[in-house]
């Protein structure tokens, strides 16, 4: 198998061949998340006694381990094949979720959960060093005219399998914890080892992707790490993405656990407003890709941004100080415009960043300081919050208004503050400060928001008139109501008519009236006589 980059530019069918390949990659690697990791991830730890904390360290371990793409710096330009490395971390990456399989068949609960934290650390890193690679390479392949299209109908892709594997395996170990729970391990054996088979797939399909020639570096590879710090706008870019991934990483890992505690809605729902807003996020996703391609990626962040805030701040209202009859209502809108500007942020901010980064060999280092900038804030986020949950646990803000009389009083809870709200309110404060710091942040292409907006509605109704259905819809109820406005019409009608005779009469008499002596018309003698 030959690894070695093209000596010359590449094709466009080669770039073409690619970037189908990359799609498939991508449907591989979710397929491989999907089984191996999230809610499916934490029930298999429990299952095998993980405690809060182990528990914890599985879910910090994707962003921590975001910090050896520093590493990968250094091999990318040590070795100077970005796809043999990419190819060779993914492959003793996704090797260890074989393993992980059998971990039920050959060990006891206590050390199968040590074996399961190990192989997953071994995992996560190896990744780490892999993304870092695959970024950079894709820096190069994909033409910057098409990031925000090409991303976002990949990101649609995805997430559509994601639904659609998530649902599958939820009924699944439904059906299997109720009907045959002997079999529970069984099951998250098969899980992961098709997770695992799906990533060794997706190894041999990136291997095939062609590689342009990564262009020479004539400076020390750790000089590479200053840089991006002495780019004024790549710095600006660095503090709002750290602003932001803070802000997004206080609350949204506390979304599920808010659903289930302090409103105690059934499991059931919970996975409902997920795939609620995933749907929202498939729908809007090529759309945002469009205009981030014909406008700039920081427009659709100052869309989409106070959206997300929004979102968030709309939380401490699905409590007064309790659930009551909006709290669902208030939800679904909630997912569902969480979903939306989720689209937007994630494709824009990959994008922006691989857009700001120079298209020399000086990417790599640019793309690497930025994920470990995120990485970072990202990981200390929710670790701050944990820290700080039993002290805002026993504190509550509220502001009622209050109404006494004699024959009685009257409390309207107007905001409730308590627990998890702290959280979402501090989120949607630092929010705002990271859509200031996101004004410092220059883009070729950017326009006023309003500009995009307008452009999206008035697309919006286009595609309303023109829709078949949306045609049948209004031409049903116009035709029971149709009866009335031809009465409406005719009425219209009859009283211009009536008034252009009447005031047809009237000028006949001043015509007649302003006649000059001897010189009166035919008519006007007719009227004397």
């Amino acid at each position: 198998m030959n690894l070695t980059p093209s000596e010359a530019p590449l094709t466009e069918h080669q770039v073409k061949k690619g970037l189908n390949l990359i799609v498939k990659d991508g449907l591989m690697a979710e397929a491989m998340a999907t089984f191996t990791g999230g809610a499916f991830l934490v029930s298999y730890a429990l299952k095998l006694g993980a405690s809060n904390f182990q528990i914890g360290l599985l879910a910090s371990m994707p962003t921590l381990t975001n910090l050896f793409q520093l590493l990968a710096i250094y091999l990318i330009y040590l070795i100077g094949n970005r796809r043999k490395l990419s190819v060779a971390t993914s492959l003793f990456a996704r090797l260890p979720l074989l393993f992980i399989s059998l971990i039920p068949f050959l060990f006891s609960p206590s050390t199968g959960l040590s074996l399961l934290i190990l192989f997953l650390s071994f995992h996560y890193i190896l990744g780490a060093i892999s993304g870092c690679s695959w970024n950079s390479w894709m820096k190069d392949l994909v033409p910057e005219d098409q990031l925000g299209t090409y991303f976002s109908n990949r990101s649609r892709l995805i997430q559509m399998l994601n639904v659609a594997l998530s649902l599958a395996c939820a009924f699944f170990l439904d059906f299997i914890k109720s009907k045959f729970p002997q079999w529970e391990m069984n099951t998250y054996s098969i899980m992961f080892f098709l997770g695992g088979l799906a990533g060794l797939y997706g190894v041999y399909i990136v291997s095939k992707v062609p590689e342009p020639k990564l262009a020479a570096i004539k400076t020390n590879v750790f000089r590479l790490f200053k840089t991006p710090f002495k780019e004024k706008n790549f710095r600006n870019l660095l503090i709002f993405n750290s602003f932001w991934a803070f802000a997004v990483n206080l609350a949204a890992p506390f979304f599920s656990v808010y659903l289930l505690k302090m409103l105690n809605l059934p499991l059931s729902y919970v996975i409902g407003f997920s795939i609620l807003s995933q749907a929202t996020n498939i729908l809007f996703i090529r759309v945002w890709g469009k205009y981030s391609d014909k406008y700039s990626n920081k427009t659709i962040l100052r869309i989409c941004g106070p959206i997300y805030l929004c979102c968030i701040f709309a939380f401490t209202f699905t409590t007064m100080p309790h659930a009551h009859g909006l709290t669902l209502p208030l939800l679904v809108l909630i997912y569902m415009f969480n979903g939306i500007s989720v689209a937007g942020i994630n494709l824009s901010l990959t994008n922006i960043g691989m857009k700001l980064a120079p298209k020399e060999g000086e990417a790599t280092a640019f793309l690497t300081i930025r994920g470990l900038t995120n990485a970072f804030f990202a990981g200390i986020a929710p670790i701050i919050g944990g820290y700080f949950v039993d002290f805002f646990s026993k504190r509550e803000l509220s502001f009622n208004f209050e109404w006494k009389a004699p024959d009685g009083d009257f409390v309207l809870h107007t905001l409730n503050i308590q627990t998890w709200d702290f959280f979402f309110l501090f989120a949607f404060l630092l929010g705002i400060v990271a859509l200031y710091r996101l004004s410092y942040v220059k883009e070729k292409g950017d326009v006023h928001q309003k500009v995009v907006i307008n452009e999206i509605s008035s697309s919006f109704r286009k595609e309303l008139k023109s829709n078949a259905m949306f045609q049948g819809i209004k031409s049903m109820f116009y035709i029971p109501f149709s009866f009335f406005s031809i009465l409406k019409r005719k009425r219209r009608i009859y009283k211009y008519k009536v008034k252009k005779k009447a005031t047809s009469g009237v000028s006949k008499l001043v015509s007649i009236s302003e006649s000059p002596k001897g010189h009166h018309s035919k008519e006007s003698k007719l009227i004397k006589a």
